[in-house]
């Protein structure tokens, strides 16, 4: 079998507990997608196999879990006014239940922190931010936040509860998604960001796993764990050099670890999910998350036109934009890239990505050859210039003659 939401959680429990580093995991869970069909495993077996873990840790691991899902649904039960339906999933630092807000008789998602991680400020102190900078948000492509609080020692977030699943599930099952549908979903999150970036909230953490579908067909972001204001100068500073993203749809500065990232490291990974919906891969693949980042530094990018030749040259143009490895190359905001996606929904070229890119200028930089830029003037103006040029040059041969004339004259 491919990966399963137990596998999801037992790598990421690995990892957490430090049995394994990510580039072990990301070896196995390839290995994991290989031999799907020839001879099926769980990552649990891929781990073990491959030596990277031990038979008594993955023991340990499944324990922790286990006691991980009782204490959630322990603190679940005694937060005051909410009623709790049943468990919706888990990951490594939380799990999320369905719930029933009493006092609304409305449905909600509440995600619980374990108590051993309630024991460490930094983990407290980010789930807060998550909930507060959700508070700050109001649109309908956003998860929205409802409340947050602690009780009983235990931390708790309430936020929407969406009915759909995630466009990371459809993905990974090896879904290629139409230009159209690629087209909705990006403009659906480009209309989040637009919103999130207005009030000075960059997300940093745009994929697949973060983009939900509710059963009506609207998009909804989720998970600002890793949002940033973008006034924020001391918490960029103490962020300096390190990266905090997913590899496979990071932007270069997030790689970097530049102080000054904007909005326009959303319009990166948000590229990165479009590219991976119309070419069903994702923009850079390698065994290790380390030299997947440094391709992103530093490889050039095959157009998804080249790997989906159905693609418009429009969408494959407004992707790569999406996608400059330079951030001043990007669309300057997503209100501007939600113009050029709505010209292609339209059958229209996008004008904003046609400006920065001419795609027989791009495929000869690819195979190395240098691009002559020549200006265009209409023949009036070209009449006029060369009138101009006679005036000068017939000025030029009469003080010549002139000079030859008095040279003679003077002998």
């Amino acid at each position: 079998m491919s990966e399963t939401n137990y596998d999801s959680i037992f790598g990421r429990m690995a990892l957490e507990q430090g049995f394994c580093t990510e580039e072990e995991l990301v070896y196995c869970k390839k290995q994991l997608k290989d031999r799907a069909k020839e001879n099926p495993a769980t990552l649990e077996q891929v781990l073990i196999s491959n030596r990277f873990i031990t038979p008594n840790q993955a023991k340990r691991l499944k324990q922790v879990s286990k006691e991980s899902t009782k204490e959630g649904k322990d603190a679940a039960e005694q937060i005051p006014g909410y009623k709790i339906l049943g468990k919706l999933g888990a990951g490594a630092m939380a799990i999320v239940y369905k719930g029933k807000q009493m006092s609304l008789d409305r449905i909600v998602a509440i995600k619980i922190l374990p108590r051993r991680f309630s024991e460490n400020p930094d983990y407290v102190k980010r789930f807060y931010k998550e909930g507060k900078a959700a508070a700050k948000l109001n649109h309908n492509n956003i998860v929205g936040a409802y409340d947050v609080g602690e009780a009983g020692g235990y931390h708790y977030f309430v936020m929407e509860y969406v009915e759909g699943k995630t466009l990371y599930e459809d993905l990974a099952k090896g879904k290629i998604f139409s230009e159209q549908e690629a087209v909705a979903i990006t403009a659906q999150v480009a209309s989040a960001l637009a919103h999130a970036h207005a009030r000075g909230l960059i997300h940093r953490d745009v994929k697949p796993k973060n983009i939900m579908i509710n059963s009506a067909g609207i998009v909804k972001l989720a998970d600002l764990g890793l949002a940033r204001d973008a006034s924020d100068i001391e918490l960029a500073k103490s962020e300096a050099g390190k990266a905090f993203g997913t590899p496979y749809y990071i932007s270069p500065e997030q790689i970097r670890g530049e102080i000054d990232i904007d909005g326009r490291c959303d319009i990166y990974s948000l590229g990165a999910t479009f590219y991976h919906m119309v070419t069903g891969r994702v923009p850079f693949e390698a065994t290790t998350p380390s030299e997947v980042m440094r391709k992103h530094l530093k490889e050039p990018l095959v157009p998804p036109d080249h790997i989906n030749t159905t693609l418009s040259a429009g969408a494959s143009e407004v992707i790569e934009m999406m996608l400059a490895k330079k951030k001043e190359d990007r669309y300057a905001s997503a209100e501007e890239l939600l113009t050029d996606l709505e010209n292609i929904r339209r059958g229209e070229p996008p004008l904003r990505a046609r400006r920065k890119f001419n795609i027989s200028d791009l495929q000869q930089l690819q195979d190395g050859q240098s691009i002559e830029t020549e200006e265009e003037f209409d023949q009036q103006d070209t009449v006029s210039r060369y009138k101009v040029l006679v005036v000068i040059l017939s000025s030029v041969i009469a003080v010549l003659v002139l000079l030859v004339i008095f040279l003679f004259a003077s002998k």
